[in-house]
């Protein structure tokens, strides 16, 4: 069974001898008039900003790539919210994109997972 979100969150906080503070897991989108997971980012980075922190980070890893409405939520509203409510440092740390690295290891999970079933003539 895969870790849930905040054990990853937890899991890396523990490798990286941080503080139970430093390193939180909140949801950026909401989808339909149903409840949802949270605490939602929006919210949570303006309480943040509020209970003084000012300078934070976020990173989105649920994503490969960089998407036009994860960038427009991140980059404007979910950064909005926090300056607006007092924080001074937003930093997105963008996804893998188009890294080579990454393309390597995208094409490596997919040649290991299509074994077998596709073959392909030169």
């Amino acid at each position: 069974m895969a870790a849930r979100p905040a054990d990853r969150a937890g899991l890396l906080r523990e490798t990286l001898d941080w503080e139970k503070e430093a390193i939180q897991t909140a949801f950026q989108s909401k989808f339909g008039p149903e409840e949802w997971v949270g605490p939602a980012t929006v919210d949570h980075v303006a309480e943040l900003a509020r209970q003084g922190k000012k300078h934070i980070a976020v990173i989105s890893p649920a994503f490969s790539s960089d998407c036009v409405e994860t960038l427009e939520e991140i980059e404007e509203e979910i950064r909005d919210a926090f300056i607006e409510a007092g924080g001074e440092t937003f930093t997105y740390i963008p996804c893998l994109n188009e890294r080579d690295d990454h393309i390597a290891a995208l094409l490596s999970i997919i040649g290991n997972e299509l074994s077998g079933w596709v073959t392909h003539e030169d």
